[in-house]
């Protein structure tokens, strides 16, 4: 290297002479974190020596008077030293690859204040896009969504002084973003509820009488945030994977799940009079809804603003309208006339099949009376109709079409979804069924491999139904009986 200066990257001088990361970190004890192997990766692929610098506190000029000298000692050969402070900014690509490195590092070991120290000084700022970016290519590059999703928290804790910067703008009553962001003001304070209540039945607090009502009804006003993370996953997630977002979309669906298996676990302990079960699972269920609010306010709506047209912002609230609201009613007078998408117009003529013809419209109210729940994926994965029955069973919306189905599912049950596709269209199997009980109802779950008359695999047909009362069916009923 013939010369150095305060645009000198700390990689390339540590690759030509990498004695200079011991000399340092022996000159000033700020430069210690230099001996972390990750640190190192993260401050090599970031850190110039005027940033080094500025992090040691030292003068420029007289630190790399320093590192001449000691190259010099050390090779024989003095680089030429420009001392002018002027260095470039790292770009986008530098910083989001320094940031997958400390959560690398996170995942294999490396202690959180450390990776936090190494972001506060290197990066110091960083943006939600960059965040998604960083999941998306740790995903992609082979790391389980799950592992992501595991230390996700951590991630966020290590960037928060970053994330702080930003502030939502503020955006008119009905737009889905000002209703997310109302629903989050009340689930923040229903966890702060339960947190209280945890830490009085850890006190010594009797889980019974007025306690046990008080935590049932909290917990049942709770349970609406389902319906907040509904609409956030058939609706906002859809229309940030066409912008290509995938990984918020990937990791916050994870979490809503354990978020919701921790509702179910407390309200179980309470149920059953186990205090000690209920302030366990309480206590985190409090804590993963207040952090699931700061990813969603800091990361998540505003990195979808940022994406989003307001066209699409209309059509997420037409579809958030189908899907129903449980905490905060939004307000009726948004969008503004123009933005929502019109209506295309049935045609009316007879569509001819295979017996018979129906028109449009006949075939779209045959398809919503069915006592069935259907749901039809290609042959190339993707969703192109469901049934917009009164009955759903599961939610839906319009979002969803046009969505690879892969794309609708939680991460935990992705593998079971792929090897159905995977069989039905290799020709192995033509039909899975499963049943379920849930709140108190049978559920029977089919699919169905269609193929066209030559035999080709033409998609995936699912068929869902509340079978809770044909189960309980005895005898016969041979007259009609409408009482």
């Amino acid at each position: 290297m013939q010369r150095i200066g305060a645009a000198t990257r700390v990689n390339d001088l540590v690759k030509e002479y990498p004695f200079i990361i011991d000399f340092l970190a022996a000159r000033n004890t700020r430069f210690g974190l230099l001996r972390s192997k990750v640190a190192r990766a993260t401050v090599g692929r970031m850190a110039t020596l005027g940033k080094v610098a500025t992090i040691g506190g030292e003068e420029l000029p007289a630190l790399l008077d320093a590192i001449a000298e000691e190259i010099e000692r050390q090779t024989g050969e003095r680089p030429a030293v420009d001392a002018s402070s002027v260095e470039e900014a790292p770009d986008e690509q530098e910083r989001v690859a320094a940031m997958k490195e400390i959560i690398k590092g996170l995942h294999e070991g490396m202690p959180f204040e450390e990776a936090k120290e190494a972001f506060d000084k290197l990066i110091a700022d960083v943006a939600p896009d960059q965040i998604a970016q960083m999941e998306q290519q740790l995903i992609r590059e082979g790391m389980p969504v799950e592992e992501v999703t595991r230390l996700c928290d951590l991630h966020v804790g290590v960037f928060k002084s970053g994330l702080d910067e930003h502030e939502l703008p503020e955006l008119p009553p009905g737009h889905p973003v000002h209703t997310y962001l109302a629903d989050n003001r009340m689930i923040a304070e229903l966890a702060g509820r339960l947190g209280e209540m945890v830490a009085n039945v850890e006190s010594g607090a009797q889980l019974d009488g007025g306690i046990r009502e008080e935590a049932a009804e909290l917990l049942e006003r709770l349970s609406a945030v389902d319906n907040h993370y509904v609409r956030k996953e058939n609706q906002l997630f859809p229309f940030l994977e066409k912008h290509g977002v995938t990984g918020p979309s990937q990791v916050m669906w994870g979490v809503h799940d354990a978020i919701r298996k921790l509702l179910k676990l407390t309200y179980d302990a309470l149920d059953a009079g186990d205090a000690a079960g209920f302030t366990k699972h309480g206590a985190r269920l409090a804590r993963n809804l207040t952090e699931m609010i700061y990813k969603e306010n800091k990361i998540l709506l505003p990195l979808a603003l940022e994406k989003l047209s307001d066209a699409e912002w209309a059509e997420i609230r037409r579809g958030e309208d189908e899907l129903g609201y449980a905490l905060e009613k939004p307000a009726a007078d948004w969008p503004p006339e123009g933005f929502a998408p019109e209506a295309a117009h049935a045609a009316e003529d007879l569509l001819s099949l295979s017996t018979g013809g129906l028109t449009r419209e006949q075939i779209d109210l045959l398809l919503r009376h069915l006592p069935v729940d259907i749901t039809f994926v290609d042959e190339d994965d993707t969703v192109r109709y469901y049934s917009d029955s009164s009955h759903r069973i599961f939610p839906r919306s319009p979002a969803i079409i046009g969505r690879k189905v892969q794309n609708c599912h939680p991460p935990k049950s992705l593998g079971q979804v792929q090897s159905i596709l995977d069989a039905f269209r290799k020709g192995e199997k033509d039909t899975a069924e499963f049943w379920i009980q849930l709140k108190g109802r049978f559920l029977h779950i089919r699919y169905f491999a269609v193929r066209d008359r030559q035999g080709a695999y033409r998609g995936c047909l699912e068929v869902s139904q509340d079978i809770t009362g044909l189960r309980a069916l005895e005898g016969e009923r041979r007259l009609l009986d409408w009482e």
